[in-house]
């Protein structure tokens, strides 16, 4: 049974004539959370709310008159068409600033239990005091009057507005009457509310203009939303002009087709091929897609379908399809999820690197619980040989995963990574995409090598089109130009190496999670040469343990005297010049096994390359040894320094950057300003030309680091004191003799070990940088930490200046 109320047609003249309507202080209050009333606006609202449902039927047997407010707590849903009232009571603190006071005009109750009324709004109102909260709210609220304005700027602003709105009407399905009605209204807050109630706006930009009092700020507000509007129509309108066009072609082109079908049916030709496009189809069946990718490679197969099979274009466009439908957009492999068995591959493939094994045990923890993550993008830096990209192979067995390798090194064409458009003849789609269709799976470990040799021409940057691969947070919809569709990288293990940072653009670096690898310390080269290296080189040279035995001894001449880095190629490549000579040996049945010692060394290798260096030279006054770093590891480095007779000038020579001069510089600064305290006559500097000459002059050197070694080859000099045997220093100097922290600490002191230096003065600042020193090498040598360069002194000639 449907229930109906309705109000007399003497209120409802009352209400259009616009006669006043006293509003009462006090009134019921119904609140939506997807719906705005304004003044004058009539809306039809569906009630569905208990207490909403009795408000309604009090308040259609009084004087029909409620509040209606915006409750703002509940985020609004901007494409809610249909007005219903929520199902439960919501807070009362969360109602909008400003109301409206309406008038029920209509009320029907309808057998599903629902209300449907009709409001008319009436007046802006404001709520002052809560009166009640059960079982529907009530409260006292403030009618808002509105002052009437009329100057030269209200005027215009109407007219603009009405100019404005026939134009929205012109474009839009936007009632001619609501035009008409327009052109009437000459008070500017009603024109502004009547446009308001016909602009598609969000809720909360319609509360925004309901809490505007002011009739001429509202109307300005109102302007401008709808200046949006219109434009954003025009703009329609274009492209619905443009996409008709479109389509009365498309329409033109398939009838052409399906006529040149036609003819080519009854010529007898275009039967090739179609063996092909059903084998196709076979696969797109079978294949699981995309949907978006199922729809271009079935849009695909259509246009193939109307081509002939001699035709150019035909083997382009099958290639195209053959290359979707091989590539993995859905097949995967399944990861190795137990961590106790992927940390003993780590352990069994590689030797210490305790903090890359790490990040890997942590990555797959993280899998293992989240049951889902995003590839993370791994940059292995380190010296040459140090087994970076052996490690990525050791990575994916760990993982389960498949592996792809590839090298950056020289790459110069951006098509290389991002693949080239279709339109070019023999184009191909990029690295990253072939090495996914290799590997059969979308989640392979991909190692991308010598990411800091790439680089750059009139064909692209490879580093650019890198961004995007590269980037955890936009790579699941990676671009390739041939595929032209988006292609999901997120799954994908990126690893890169290089061997120093500073070539890879500073976007680039900032997507990879930067892990080092230093090199590697004496025991360590012997560990691993006796669990890795040797074994290799016995299997490809036809030895084995029988036939070649290295003694302890051995492998540490070897590793000193013959192959000084920080790496470990030449340490393999000289073991197998040994196994490749005792080979020879065997098979002229000169002998059958051969023992490796120290002494019998040179009969296989020559006589040493290496000699530790300050043991090669003779450390008197002005020489002092400092340490430097090099993208191959670190290196000791020889400072010389002497005087000629002259007028006090300072001579730099060795290839010296130009931080470096600076730095030796403000050594003979400092040494000048404390020459009587280093009783150093004043004669010293001005009768003579000092020269700082650093050898290997043929290699470019510079950083601040020598800055006290400068220093203490200078003192030296002046004061014709040798430095102490068997010390190195590095760290930067100030003007006032302050000795500041400098970087690539354990590099340094690892060549100062595998130079045979027993002591070494740091910066005081980079005594927390000996935690990444392995613990052989501090038992090794002694460290001093200096502030300032009076300690540097005092421990460079063993005593106090």
């Amino acid at each position: 049974m449907v229930e109906e109320s309705n109000i007399s047609v003497d209120e409802i003249s009352r209400i259009f004539k616009g006669e006043s309507i006293d509003i009462p202080e006090e009134l019921p209050v119904i609140d939506f959370d997807n719906f705005i009333m304004f003044p004058f606006m009539i809306a039809p609202i569906v009630i569905n709310n208990p207490s909403h449902k009795q408000l309604i039927s009090e308040a259609v047997l009084g004087n029909r008159l409620v509040g209606v407010f915006f409750r703002q707590s509940v985020k609004p849903d901007l494409s809610a068409r249909n007005i219903s009232s929520p199902q439960s009571p919501p807070p009362v603190d969360t109602l909008a600033e400003v109301g409206c006071a309406s008038m029920i005009l209509r009320m029907l109750k309808v057998p599903d239990g629902s209300m449907r009324i009709i409001l008319h709004g009436l007046q802006r109102i404001t709520v002052r005091e809560i009166t009640q909260r059960e079982p529907y709210i009530k409260a006292r609220i403030i009618p808002v009057q509105e002052v009437a304005t009329s100057n030269i700027t209200v005027d215009a602003l109407i007219q603009e507005t009405q100019k404005l709105l026939q134009r929205a009407i012109a474009l839009s399905n936007l009632p001619e009457e609501l035009g008409v009605a327009a052109l009437n209204i000459s008070e500017p807050g009603k024109l502004a509310d009547l446009v308001t109630t016909n602009l598609n706006l969000n809720l909360v930009d319609r509360q925004a203009i309901l809490n505007i009092i002011n009739p001429q700020k509202r109307l300005e507000r109102v302007l401008n939303f709808l200046a949006r509007e219109v434009e954003v129509m025009e703009l329609g309108d274009r492209i619905r002009s443009k996409v008709k066009n479109e389509v009365e072609k498309n329409q033109k082109d398939y009838l052409l087709r399906e006529q040149l079908k036609a003819i080519q049916k009854e010529l007898g030709e275009g039967a090739e091929g179609r063996e092909d496009i059903a084998e196709l189809k076979g696969r797109l069946e079978k294949k699981t897609l995309p949907e978006y990718v199922k729809n271009v490679v079935a849009k695909e197969l259509k246009r193939l379908e109307t081509m002939q099979h001699s035709s150019p274009e035909y083997t382009v466009s099958r290639t195209y399809v053959e290359t979707i439908l091989d590539l993995p957009w859905m097949e995967s492999t399944n990861d190795n999820l137990d961590i106790n068995k992927a940390k003993d591959i780590l352990n069994e493939d590689h030797y210490n690197l305790d903090k890359i094994k790490s990040r890997i045990l942590e990555y797959l923890s993280v899998v293992k619980l989240r049951k889902s993550i995003k590839g993370p993008i791994l940059c292995f830096v380190g010296p040459p040989g140090v087994g970076k990209t052996s490690l990525g192979m050791s990575i994916a067995r760990a993982l389960g995963r498949k592996f792809y390798h590839f090298s950056l090194g020289g790459m110069r064409d951006e098509a290389e990574i991002r693949g080239h458009r279709r339109t070019y003849i023999g184009s191909l789609p990029g690295r990253i995409i072939n090495g996914l269709k290799i590997c059969g799976s979308n989640n392979p470990v991909m190692m991308l090598d010598e990411i800091d040799k790439i680089g750059a021409d009139f064909r692209g940057d490879p580093a650019s089109a890198l961004l995007e691969a590269l980037d955890p947070e936009q790579n699941n919809h990676f671009t390739d130009n041939y595929l032209d569709l988006p292609f999901d990288l997120s799954r994908v293990m990126f690893i890169t190496t290089a061997n120093i940072l500073d070539t890879i653009p500073p976007a680039l670096q900032d997507r990879m999670d930067v892990l080092r690898l230093p090199g590697y310390t004496l025991q360590e080269k012997i560990k691993i040469a006796r669990r890795y290296l040797i074994p290799k080189e016995y299997e490809a040279n036809g030895v084995s343990a029988k036939n070649v035995i290295f003694t302890q001894k051995s492998l540490d001449t070897i590793i000193e005297k013959y192959t000084r880095e920080a790496g470990l190629r030449n340490l393999q490549r000289e073991i197998g010049n040994i196994c490749r000579k005792v080979a020879r040996r065997i098979a002229e049945g000169e002998t059958k096994q051969v023992k490796v010692t120290a002494l019998n060394l040179n009969t296989f290798l020559g006589p040493p390359v290496y000699i530790p260096e300050y043991s090669k030279r003779l450390l008197g006054p002005g020489v002092a040894i400092g340490l430097a770093w090099t993208q191959t590891g670190g290196e000791i480095l020889f400072i010389e320094s002497s005087t000629t007779q002259g007028k006090g000038k300072l001579i730099l020579t060795g290839q010296l950057g130009e931080v470096m001069k600076e730095s030796a510089q403000a050594a003979l600064t400092w040494i000048h300003s404390f020459a009587e305290k280093l009783k150093i006559s004043e004669t010293s500097f001005s009768d003579n030309d000092i020269h700082v000459h650093v050898p290997a002059g043929a290699t470019p050197k510079d950083g601040p680091s020598a800055g006290i070694s400068i220093c203490a080859s200078l003192v030296s000099l002046l004061m014709n004191k040798p430095v102490k045997k068997g010390l190195a220093m590095t760290g930067e100097i100030t003007l006032k003799g302050n000795v500041l922290p400098i970087g690539g600490i354990k590099e340094k002191i690892l060549a100062a070990h595998r130079g045979g230096i027993k002591e070494v003065i740091i910066p005081a600042e980079n005594e927390k940088d000996l935690t990444e020193v392995p613990t052989e090498v501090k038992k090794a040598v002694k460290f001093r930490f200096a502030r300032n360069m009076n300690e540097v002194l005092k421990w460079a000639f063993n005593s106090k200046l």
